[in-house]
């Protein structure tokens, strides 16, 4: 039987919005033609209207322009579609791809799909706080490089990249640049018009609104071969039925985002790491305290699994994650952590919490006080702790 949870997953997902739920449901009901049928019927253009509607909140709230706004099934398509557009368009021109080690799986595995396929790809590294080297960056970028994509911040220690430097120098060497911004999409300050981003990464499932629904801003005049033929919808850069109940929820979600939300959520990040680090012995904060997510906190907790902590935590009606959320099905450690200089035990002990406008200082104290349990009698029955 499902229990109801308090959830600290929001990296993963985040809970509807219900003002959300409410926009969308006319276009399930009423208004349930296709965007196309603009041309044939009333019903078709209230459809395209409310398209046209909603990629003109996204962009504003990117400082984009609306037809530099295509909408995807979410951000692993959004990513597929740049790296891969890119790549296609560019291919005569190069076949060199430069990424971080520390990227989200649909960036690190479009890239590593590519270069089972002929494509040079260079892995740059980062230091412990999960900083790209930018001197390792600008070495590595030759005359044959293609594409540079670099995420905005990192899905589990939430270090945040400096993107405008990095565009600056893609500019300056004429490459260009994707970066993912799924978790930083609505959550730091992003100005597309003063940002030299070629194609940036976003989604709604992480802002409270519907899961399946992403977008892909992509510069006028950049190269590009879309990813999915059909028909001409999307600018003719993305063919297929537009999921308009979706896209009208993912824009509804981007104006009711109260805007001291970001600094609501770093209060309590911070307020999270400073019980857990003060109070629970031998933990450690992974990425940096100050460039990082606001809703982001990492920690290592020493001589125990964090699988066994996320599990007894589920016991107690709490939903962590221990890395992103794409490593529940792995056992192997977390790459991010690796690279970032850490142990494989200091991988496997690290958890994830990630906060949203759902949580409050209540369930974090509730939540430290039952970790701090759990933790104190893991150790004493881990090989891990009697080692100490």
């Amino acid at each position: 039987m499902f229990q109801t949870q308090i959830y600290f997953d929001n990296s993963a997902s985040t809970r509807l919005d219900e003002r959300v739920l409410e926009e969308m449901n006319p276009y399930f009901f009423d208004i349930y033609s296709v965007a196309t049928s603009e041309f044939a019927y009333s019903m078709g253009i209230e459809a395209k209207e409310a398209v046209d509607r909603s990629r003109d909140i996204i962009a504003k709230s990117l400082a984009a322009k609306p037809d530099e706004i295509i909408f995807t099934s979410g951000s692993c398509e959004s990513s597929n579609a740049a790296i891969k557009g890119a790549t296609a368009a560019l291919s005569s021109k190069g076949k060199h791809i430069i990424t971080s080690k520390i990227e989200d799986f649909p960036v690190l595995n479009t890239i590593k799909r590519l270069e089972r396929e002929g494509f040079e790809v260079t892995y740059i590294d980062v230091d412990d706080r999960g900083f790209v080297d930018m001197a390792q960056l600008e070495s590595s970028i030759r005359e044959d490089t293609i594409l540079v994509s670099i995420q905005h911040a990192n899905q589990e220690i939430g270090t945040i990249q400096d993107i405008d430097a990095i565009g600056n120098l893609c500019r300056e060497r004429k490459v260009l640049f994707h970066t993912d911004a799924t978790h930083t999409f609505m959550r730091v300050p992003i100005d597309l018009s003063n940002l030299n981003v070629d194609f940036m990464t976003f989604s709604a499932h992480t802002v409270h609104g519907p899961k399946g629904i992403g977008g892909l801003f992509i510069r006028k005049d950049t190269p590009f071969k879309k990813l999915i033929d059909g028909g001409f919808q999307e600018f003719n850069m993305r063919a297929g039925v537009e999921d308009i109940p979706s896209i009208v929820g993912f824009a509804k979600a981007v104006q009711i985002i109260p805007s001291d939300e970001s600094k609501t959520l770093q209060k309590m990040r911070d307020y999270l790491i400073d019980r857990v680090l003060s109070e629970i012995p031998d933990t450690s904060l992974n990425g940096d305290i100050s460039k990082r997510l606001p809703q982001n906190a990492n920690i290592t907790f020493h001589y125990v699994e964090g699988e066994s902590i996320t599990l007894h935590l589920d016991m107690y009606g709490f939903a962590v994650s221990t890395g992103s959320a794409c490593f529940s099905k792995s056992l192997e450690a977390s790459h991010v952590m690796m690279a970032i200089g850490g142990s494989h035990e200091d991988a496997h002990g690290s958890i994830r919490f990630s906060l949203s406008r759902y949580n409050t200082v209540e369930q974090i104290d509730n939540l430290v006080d039952t970790i701090s349990k759990i933790v104190q009698n893991l150790r004493k029955i881990s090989p891990l702790g009697k080692e100490r």
